[in-house]
């Protein structure tokens, strides 16, 4: 069940979101922008939800409406519980959302060097649709995807 972060989930969003993307930070020699965050502001406006069992929280995911698409800035699987198929359980959510709120396309980056997540997301219906300089991290590149709301594939 996904449900809206609160405050008082800060350090667990904190925890899954170093820990998911430890590897990534490896790769690039660096820490991905959802490492460095402050996702206090992100709680506030409602963009931050977890993948809550009762027990634990196993996955999170950081989006942002638009006019005209919902923007997924962070998705993030606790490395405990990956390889488990967790991680669609949030793109199922941010695409049932994007219905929900009437916005025809899902949108996100991601940076080149991410080879395994642009693979992912493909498998899961988005395209690229462009590629640009990252604006705040020098000689990083991003890749831009988008899919159409409420088309998912199965992966």
């Amino acid at each position: 069940m996904m449900r809206p972060a609160t405050m008082n989930d800060m350090p667990v969003v904190r925890d899954i979101t170093a820990a998911a993307y430890a590897p990534c930070t490896a790769l690039l020699g660096g820490p991905p922008l959802p490492v460095t965050e402050d996702y206090a502001p992100r709680i506030a406006r409602g963009e931050v939800w977890l993948r809550d069992d009762g027990r634990v929280v196993s996955a999170l995911a950081v989006i942002e409406r638009h006019a005209d698409h919902i923007l997924i800035f962070s998705l993030a699987v606790s490395p405990s519980f990956q390889g488990q198929g967790l991680g669609i359980a949030p793109l199922r959510f941010v695409d049932v959302r994007a219905v929900e709120w009437g916005v025809p396309e899902v949108r996100l980056y991601t940076n080149a060097r991410m080879e395994r997540n642009i693979a992912l997301y493909r498998a899961y219906g988005f395209q690229e649709t462009g590629r640009r300089a990252n604006p705040y991290r020098p000689g990083w590149m991003l890749v831009d995807m988008a899919k159409p709301a409420g088309q998912m594939a199965s992966g």
